[in-house]
């Protein structure tokens, strides 16, 4: 790709120097290269090439990095990664050993707050601007950019209660796509229409209420009048607010008419924007695919199930039922605290609430788990999705700690399946009737068996089962990590390991622990989530407890340390839980 300004642009300050006229032509090559690099190297695309506009004129007008631009989530930020000293290496983008795909705060002094998870930067930006005001730094700008999926969940409306009863200099721009990952959904989504549609509801604006300066909306692509709309702004005093109306996906066509797939599509043909085929080779079934194929067929029988996501119906594929079922199935948007006591207020009117929710951002919703379901003791249903290791969006988004922080709160049971059957056979048990709280946990990506639709049937709660017997050596496994030992196994010596899927971190199958510490001296746990208070700290908890002082116990899971970004298997290689290393751990005892 040709380039006439953009090879010459390492920082802002460059960008700062060529003439407002120039300025289209840097966002089609930045928008252009943009296109190249995540065409072969994959990432989140649509959101990034429509801010692209934006992101330039926000670096011209702008003293960055003196003045702090916080990108909400951080989805839209290759943009402004690029202008912002990484463009020679923005092709390790989500690679292991390269640059992150969110903005973070130990790989740029552009990037003042560290965004993966939605709704923050409001908050954040606040925080910095009071800062200033302390410092006596009156001159500082702080701007907060956010998509109008985020801004309707509730940590935003906290950030924007408190600014509007400040003096800072803060501004919030709020970029209006209509668009998460997903469509955007609730009321503010429908005021915002209205509003870009002219309709009368500026003598109602809710910005305004807040006591924001409210400018808007206007058009995100048009950069000559982002630029001068961001100088006028520049001067005002106070929290301020500007709504700018863009195409996300803007400029690739594919991109632009499928919004949703183009959010992070993998590989695709960057002159064309066609997907890039992959192998026709039958395989096994995404997890999430297994959910939501699972609760349509239990909910065509069962009148009482019903299904909540917050923001992630395609991710989660409860789409599924919200197509088959649209008054029992509910995507709430970036809302997992409401999402989790929706679920448990749905409990006590006698509804089976399966509430399906990534395991990352179930941490968002902590106070709700314990107080208004557990607490009760209601029988909600938590799927929790990419739980362990996900991959290239790295340490925002491991589900490392959900065994930690759920296995200490009273009345829940935490169930892990090894495999697609368990996970159905689980879900069909849970709606058959519980009387408390219950959490799935499962990976993201495949699983292991073609065969999968196979008969329902029940699982006992709390009970484990053996994979394989042996004399010396008990592996105990939790969840789909178990799989790594199942093929490894052939390669251990015959008749000393044996093989336990425990499948039940609360409660534990004490009865067959028992019988293991009796036979075993050497016992092995093997997790895919934090060594800190996970699955092999609660087996270390029952040996103190029924005083099995000399059995060996060796843990094996994620280290205490956050957990870069690259692909799963390097991850894995990266804190010795690959298949190899596991080998060779076993082999060494």
């Amino acid at each position: 790709m040709k380039t006439t300004f953009l090879n010459h642009i390492n920082t802002p300050k460059d960008l700062r120097n060529l003439a407002k006229e120039q300025l289209p032509l840097v966002a089609k090559e930045l928008r252009e290269f943009i296109i190249d690099i995540v065409a072969t190297k994959e990432g989140h695309l649509g959101a990034s090439l429509g801010v692209v506009e934006l992101t330039i004129a926000l670096h011209y007008v702008f003293d960055t990095p003196n003045d702090l631009l916080i990108w909400d989530v951080g989805h839209q930020a290759y943009g402004h990664k690029i202008l912002t000293e990484r463009r020679t290496n923005f092709y390790t983008n989500r690679q292991l050993g390269g640059i992150s795909g969110f903005p973070k705060r130990k790989e740029s002094v552009y990037d003042p707050f560290g965004t993966g998870h939605s709704s923050t930067s409001i908050s954040a930006a606040l925080g910095m601007a009071i800062a200033s005001k302390i410092k006596g730094n009156f001159n500082k700008h702080h701007i907060a950019v956010i998509g109008d999926a985020s801004i309707a969940s509730g940590m935003a409306f906290e950030g924007l209660n408190h600014a509007g009863v400040t003096d800072v200099n803060l501004l919030i721009i709020l970029n209006d796509n209509a668009m998460g990952i997903d469509p955007s959904v609730g009321a503010l989504k429908n005021y915002f229409t209205n509003v870009k549609a002219g309709k009368k509801v500026r003598k109602n604006n809710i910005i305004e209420a807040l006591n924001f300066n409210y400018s808007g909306p206007i058009d995100g692509h048009n950069i000559e009048a982002v630029i001068l709309e961001l100088e006028r702004l520049k001067s005002i005093k106070g929290p301020k607010f500007l709504h700018i109306i863009t195409t996300k996906g803007k400029g690739l066509d594919k991109a632009e008419q499928d919004q949703v797939k183009y959010h992070a599509p993998g590989k695709f043909d960057k002159n064309t924007g066609e997907l890039i085929a992959k192998s026709n080779e039958i395989l096994p079934p995404k997890f999430q695919d297994v959910f939501g194929e699972t609760i349509i067929e239990l909910a065509k029988k069962n009148t009482k199930i019903v299904g909540i996501t917050p923001a992630m119906p395609t991710g989660s594929s409860l789409k599924l039922m919200i197509e088959e079922f649209p008054d029992r199935a509910f995507d709430v948007g970036i809302a997992e605290q409401h999402a989790v006591t929706l679920a448990a207020g749905m409990a006590t009117q006698g509804l089976i609430p399966f509430c399906n929710i990534y395991s990352t951002f179930l941490q968002r919703a902590y106070d709700q788990i314990i107080h208004d379901v557990a607490l009760q003791n209601l029988p909600v249903v938590f799927c929790i999705d990419r739980a362990g290791i996900v991959g290239e969006d790295g340490a925002t988004h491991h589900g490392a700690f959900d065994i930690a922080y759920l296995r200490c709160i009273p009345n829940l049971v935490i169930f892990a399946p090894l495999n697609e059957l368990e996970l159905r056979n689980i879900m069909y048990t849970a709606q058959l009737g519980i009387t408390f709280p219950l959490t799935v946990r499962y990976p993201r990506g495949r699983g292991v068996l073609i065969d999968w639709k196979q008969p329902f049937s029940t699982i006992e709660i709390g009970k484990g089962t053996c994979i394989t017997e042996g004399n010396e050596i008990a592996i105990l496994s939790i969840g789909t990590f178990g799989n790594k030992i199942i093929e490894i196994q052939n390669s251990l010596p015959k008749n000393k390991f044996a093989h336990y899927n425990m499948r039940f971190v609360k409660p534990l199958d004490q009865t067959l622990l028992n019988q293991i510490f009796q036979k075993f001296k050497t016992i092995v746990t093997i997790e895919d989530g934090t060594i800190v208070g996970g699955f092999g700290s609660a087996i270390l908890e029952f040996a103190s407890e029924n005083n099995y002082s000399t059995n060996s116990i060796k843990q094996l899971g994620i280290p205490d340390n956050f957990i870069e970004h690259g692909k799963v298997d390097e991850l894995f290689q990266s804190i010795h839980l690959s298949n190899e290393a596991l080998l060779n751990f076993l082999l060494n005892l």
